[in-house]
């Protein structure tokens, strides 16, 4: 009952960021909204492909990744149709390319130990061009909500970025230097918490939101610091997977509400 539980609460997850992103590029907030969500999409592929290779929520795993694979897609030919300048144009088609790579990667094969390095290669390499594209939205946008939908969106990556890198070291895949990704994305993401709640434009609402996205990140935290490099946790593997899938859906909403202050 619980597994199936869990994969209706991802299942509904997917298709509400699937949901968000049909429409075209509204303005330059939605623009950076997006943009920051293909960081997110990059680590949230390489945490699927690698839950998948260990057997953790297979079902799940397998939709999730293919539902991110196809957002990607999408937004990345919104993102490259609305490119306001020569710049952010080159960014996009650079990153063209580097999804190219990437999707072979994740889709060469089936999952495997000795792949996991090449698939979280190519998956930097995108999330750094992704993390390009948005800073360079951020500089054309000039206000200062543009930063924190920057910030409130990046929130949404390191939410992923923990649980790749904790299936990456579960797997024995650089279990030193997995680990110490992981528990820096953890700092990174603690930050970054603190940030939007100080912020003076944090509304009531998205207060809301950030209560409950701390209230996952101390039972995410909990779990994330009982990994042991190279043994793998079925339970606990499971509760990182579900846990920041929670964490991605209450922050993709805040960052949601963030785009759209004026």
């Amino acid at each position: 009952m619980r597994r199936r539980q869990l994969m209706f609460a991802t299942a509904a997850l997917g298709g509400g960021l699937v949901s968000m992103a049909t429409a075209q590029v509204a303005d330059v907030n939605d623009a950076i909204n997006k943009a920051g969500r293909q960081r997110m999409l990059s680590q949230r592929m390489a945490k699927s492909w690698m839950a998948l290779g260990q057997q953790t929520l297979p079902d799940v795993a397998d939709k999730t990744m293919a539902a991110s694979m196809a957002l990607f897609e999408r937004q990345l030919a919104e993102l490259k149709a609305f490119a306001p300048t020569p710049e952010v144009r080159a960014t996009y088609g650079r990153l063209e390319t580097a999804w190219a790579a990437y999707q072979e990667a994740l889709m060469g094969s089936k999952p495997a130990r000795s792949r996991a390095e090449q698939v979280l290669a190519a998956a930097g390499n995108v999330l750094a061009l992704s993390h390009l594209g948005t800073v360079q939205f951020e500089k054309v946008s000039g206000r200062p909500v543009g930063r924190l939908v920057n910030i409130a969106g990046r929130q949404r990556m390191l939410s992923q970025r923990m649980a790749a890198f904790y299936f990456s070291a579960s797997w024995d895949v650089q279990p030193e230097a997995s680990k110490a990704e992981m528990m820096k994305a953890r700092d990174e993401f603690a930050a970054g918490h603190a940030l939007l709640v100080s912020a003076p434009e944090t509304t009531p609402a998205i207060r809301d939101e950030l209560l409950l996205a701390q209230q996952q990140f101390e039972f995410y935290d909990y779990a994330l610091r009982r990994l042991r490099a190279g043994a793998a946790d079925a339970a606990r593997m499971n509760d990182v997977f579900t846990t920041s899938e929670r964490i991605l859906q209450v922050m993709d909403k805040a960052t949601g509400l963030y785009s759209k202050l004026s």
